[in-house]
């Protein structure tokens, strides 16, 4: 029943499945439709000289827009890669770089390497030499999740 309605529709199938692919680019996060569409809105366009013919078939039609697909993917992000912006706030997803050079009063101590401190409203791990709680720790890297610190 569904094959027999979009035999029916014809090239407008390959239209309508670009037009929901681009739509569902919208609520989807990424660019992975926006290349799938594109595909198949190019299918659609071709399809309508061609669909009457013998060589037309629906197997052609699948491997096309498995190909143009594919092609659109790799075209798409290296024209999307050439033009990447650069953001105004580059350490905003990166919050342990922010606080590289700031002072901190160790909440529990220093022992075998690791302890914690409270930055903010934020309790931070840290790694750095043995020291009691209460000692002064300035931040001076980042590994992974901790912050690294030294005696101030």
């Amino acid at each position: 029943m569904i094959l027999s309605a979009l035999a029916d529709l014809g090239p407008w199938s390959w239209i309508l499945l670009g037009m929901i692919l681009l739509g569902l680019e919208i609520a989807v996060p990424g660019v992975y439709l926006l290349w799938s569409g594109i595909a198949a809105l190019i299918i659609g366009a071709v399809s309508f000289p061609l669909w009457d013919t013998a060589l037309w078939t629906w197997h052609v039609q699948v491997v096309l827009f498995l190909v143009l697909s594919l092609l659109a993917a790799f075209i798409g992000t290296r024209y999307v890669g050439i033009y990447d912006t650069q953001s105004d706030e580059p350490l905003l997803n990166r919050p342990g770089i922010q606080l590289i050079g700031r002072t901190a009063i160790l909440r529990d101590p220093i022992t075998e390497g690791r302890g914690r401190i409270q930055l903010g409203d934020t309790m931070w791990l840290v790694q750095g030499p043995d020291l009691p709680a209460g000692g002064r720790v300035r931040v001076t890297g980042v590994s992974g999740s901790e912050l690294i610190v030294e005696p101030a």
